[in-house]
């Protein structure tokens, strides 16, 4: 992920998310975001941060890792938005 996500972003991710998790058991994998190019969300776009979220939960990957550069504001939304969609197995690795 890099940039600012836009609704047509979220949107083409979703649908490209759900093709690729339907082939195989995501259960059995650690899922790997590589964030370091990601901006800080603004508020009308944290929505459609949660509803990737909520994806990685329900696909029920055994632990959902964020790659980010060092960035406090940055490390601190995508905590807040993990614990407001409830997604606990999670952790964010500063590189």
């Amino acid at each position: 992920m890099e940039g600012t996500m836009s609704e047509e972003d979220a949107g083409r991710f979703i649908q490209e998310y759900n093709q690729t998790a339907s082939q195989f058991d995501p259960s059995r994998y650690d899922i790997v975001l590589d964030c370091t190019k990601l901006n800080v969300s603004t508020a009308d776009v944290l929505p459609m941060l949660e509803q990737c979220y909520l994806l990685y939960q329900q696909s029920g990957f055994k632990k959902v890792i964020f790659t980010i550069t060092k960035s406090p504001i940055l490390k601190m939304q995508l905590s807040r938005v993990a614990r407001s969609t409830k997604l606990e197995n999670y952790e964010i690795i500063e590189v």
